[in-house]
């Protein structure tokens, strides 16, 4: 996908019928996510996708159900009150994330003669769920607001097809596996299926009290409410567990208790950030609340999966990128991240998984289509940069926290890759890394935009491969640079320097072959024969953001970068409206990225422009300020930004998507120019710039080293002033102006 999607998509609007099929395990747009605007809820490797009355309603192309590995463990739940559909009052996530509460009334309600027997609003009806390990669990709450005793029928129909995720992507399959009869108990009911792999997958679905009447499509209760009086009834549908001798009413009370104390301990561990405007301040509360619930705890730490409904799972280049931008924040989700593709990475040459000795992972995929190899996913390599990325990110987690002991732990694993760069990524040993795919299975395109149509000519024709894009050559530098950086902590000067060297050849060579003088900026890739592809890009900015760019071209690059064809005023588009292929609808062709934009902007805060970074902010929060929740989705279109008009939303952006909830935290740091020198246990801020919509920006648990400190900057006419509000441990604060 791109950075934040692993398989490339076809572009939903604007691509013929024609061109659909040249794009695999693309997602049809049958119907828009915006349009539904979904509720998600995910916890470790399972989450679900509701309505706004707390159902799931299986469309076509639709994702909405509970997902465990890659499974989808309940494909329909709908509830209904004597036979009609709750009219809904409200649908909220707790700003934790940690449940849904839906709100719903009752409709008019007529007997079969036309007889009005229940009106509209007497009673309210309160569902509560969450996940916690494997399972959703839901209290609903009836009570009667009448002065009269009312009978009232509640049912909840229920299904589970467990569909593949791919399939539910709209991945077609010749065989399926066998679903088998319900088993109906007293008060729980266990559906079953075995897939073509031989695995058995099973839902049970509990219900407390027991109810008036179960089969295997329903519950139905049959209450009979006094005025004003209530009832609560419990439900746990657990994914592949076997029953449980605690009765689901108390269940529920441990695992909420257990779900919300897991929240708070892994977010407290992340600085917090407080601004004079409280919009961006929900903004701030929102992100942060998506990135720990997209983590995963692995063995060898947190990992933040990419995005629900489509990738929620572990990838390579998303991480690595989430934990860049959140790596001010906390950094222990980079350690998480630098483990666990660390204890993922390829060791063997295996063409149909695009795997190579020492190349980081792209995704690994659980479900029964990835089992049988009916897409190529199971522990899928096929990405060019996650490699160089993952140890640019040991690099700079290392500057961030001085732990170097966790680096010299994962050192055989940098070192891995570092000699993959040398003998799998430079394939024709022009000293530029390229990618290809091994088999006609992989994905056409390797970078982080992955459409079959992303990478191009002037003229609009599809380049061939292997290809070298211009942003992976910035990742090889940085890898380069970071290598030095280790090597040198570690005691090995001369080896440091080595790697030095090799960046400043590749630097130079990158120079003459990448920088395009007439369009004053980096063209977006080489093509197999060694043709530029001759278009502008938001990828040059990837540039700046590795250190690779000569300062020399940085103001061309920010000026294209900026102009009028480039940036659509809510962020800078993936190529500008001047290109051949431009589609402000399209997935990598025109579409403004938060991700794309938060690296763009601190490469050229790197490089002193931090007031071009403070309008890509302004134009990402912008954004984000006319959107349900303060969700960042995975990207919006491009079209131009309009005077008291929201963003035109992409239709099957994900949302949450991990890099584009961390790209405000990220944005914040490029303005503010927020460093870390740990080894010295000082901050510093380099040229603060607070964005014209923040007058002041707080910041707490800022730490370095063993000390810490709660700092605040504020406007003060065009100088932004810095105070220490709080210390601890000898921690100093510098500002650089």
């Amino acid at each position: 996908m791109s950075t934040a999607n692993a398989e490339p998509r076809v572009e939903t609007l604007g691509v013929s019928a024609i061109d659909a099929p040249a794009t695999p395990f693309y997602i049809p747009a049958a119907e828009s996510l915006q349009e539904r605007r979904p509720r998600t809820l995910k916890h470790g490797d399972t989450f679900g996708v509701f309505d706004h009355n707390g159902d799931a309603r299986v469309g076509s192309g639709m994702p909405e159900g509970l997902f465990h590995r890659d499974t989808r463990h309940l494909s329909h739940l709908s509830l209904s009150i004597n036979g009609a559909r709750p009219m809904l009052l409200s649908s909220t996530l707790r700003d934790d994330n940690a449940t849904l509460t839906c709100d719903l009334t009752n409709p008019d309600i007529f007997d079969a003669g036309n007889r009005l027997t229940l009106a509209h609003d007497l009673v309210h009806i309160r569902r509560s769920r969450f996940l916690w390990k494997e399972s959703c669990f839901e209290r609903l709450t009836v009570r009667n607001f009448s002065d009269e005793p009312q009978d009232i029928t509640i049912a909840i129909a229920f299904a589970a097809d467990f569909s593949d995720l791919f399939e539910v992507r709209g991945t077609q399959r010749v065989r399926k596996g066998e679903l088998h009869a319900p088993e109906v108990g007293k008060g729980d009911v266990v559906l079953s299926y075995t897939g073509l792999d031989k695995r058995q997958c099973t839902t049970r679905l509990s219900f407390d009290p027991a109810p008036t009447r179960l089969d295997g499509r329903s519950a139905t209760y049959r209450l009979a409410l006094g005025p004003h009086e209530g009832q609560s009834l419990f439900i746990a549908i657990n994914c592949n567990h076997q029953p449980s001798d605690i009765l689901v009413r108390r269940a529920f009370y441990i695992a909420l208790r257990d779900a919300r104390r897991a929240l708070r301990s892994s977010s407290s561990r992340a600085a917090a950030i407080v601004t004079s405007n409280d919009i961006f301040n929900e903004v701030v509360r929102r992100s942060i609340s998506d990135i720990y619930m997209l983590i995963t705890d692995t063995p060898e730490g947190p990992y933040p999966y990419a995005g629900i409904p489509w990738f929620s799972a572990a990838f390579g280049r998303d991480a690595i990128i989430t934990a860049l931008e959140m790596l001010w924040v906390d950094p222990a989700i980079a350690r998480g991240v630098l483990g666990h593709l660390a204890a993922n990475q390829a060791e063997v040459l295996d063409p149909s998984a695009d795997a190579e000795p020492g190349k980081i992972l792209h995704e690994v995929r659980y479900g029964e289509m990835a089992e049988l190899g009916e897409v190529p996913f199971r522990r899928y390599y096929g990405s060019v940069d996650s490699t160089p990325l993952f140890v640019m990110l040991a690099g700079k987690y290392l500057g961030r926290t001085g732990d170097l002991a966790s680096i010299r732990e994962l050192w055989p694993s940098i070192e891995a890759a570092l000699a993959w760069i040398d003998a799998y990524g430079d394939r024709d040993g022009d000293g530029f890394v390229e990618y290809g795919r091994r088999t006609g299975e992989g994905l056409i395109n390797q970078g982080w935009k992955d459409s079959h149509d992303s990478i191009f000519h002037a003229d609009g024709s599809l380049a061939h491969g292997p290809i070298a894009l211009a942003e992976v050559q910035a990742y090889v530098y940085g890898a380069w640079q970071a290598a030095a950086d280790i090597l040198r902590q570690l005691g090995e000067p001369g080896r440091a320097v080595a790697f030095e060297a090799r960046a400043e050849v590749l630097r130079r060579a990158f120079d003459v072959q990448f920088f395009d003088d007439e369009l004053g900026t980096y063209v977006l890739a080489l093509d197999g024969d060694k043709r530029q592809c001759r278009v502008r890009s938001s990828n040059a900015g990837h540039a700046l953001f590795a250190g690779l760019a000569y300062q020399e071209r940085a103001a061309s690059i920010v000026e294209s970068l900026m102009g009028a064809s480039s940036f659509s005023g809510w962020g800078v588009r993936t190529i500008p409206s001047t290109e051949a292929r431009y589609n402000p609808m399209s997935y990598h062709n025109g579409s403004v990225w938060p991700h794309d934009n938060a690296l763009i902007a601190m490469g050229m805060a790197q490089y002193g422009y931090r007031r071009e970074a403070a309008r890509i902010f302004e134009g990402v929060f912008a954004a984000s300020t006319y959107i349900d929740l303060r969700r960042l989705p995975e990207l919006i279109c491009g079209f131009p930004r309009k005077r008291a008009q929201g963003p035109t939303f992409y239709p099957v952006a994900c949302a949450p998507q991990a890099w584009a909830a961390a790209a405000p935290l990220a944005l914040i740091q490029a303005c503010v120019g927020l460093e870390f020198h740990p080894d010295e246990q000082q901050i510093s801020f380099d040229e603060p710039l607070l964005p014209p919509s923040l007058n002041e920006v707080v910041f707490n648990r800022l730490t370095a080293g063993k000390g810490s400190a709660s700092v605040s900057l504020r406007r003060s006419g065009q100088q932004t002033v810095v105070d220490v509000l709080e210390r601890q441990g000898d921690m100093r604060v510098m500002i650089k102006v």
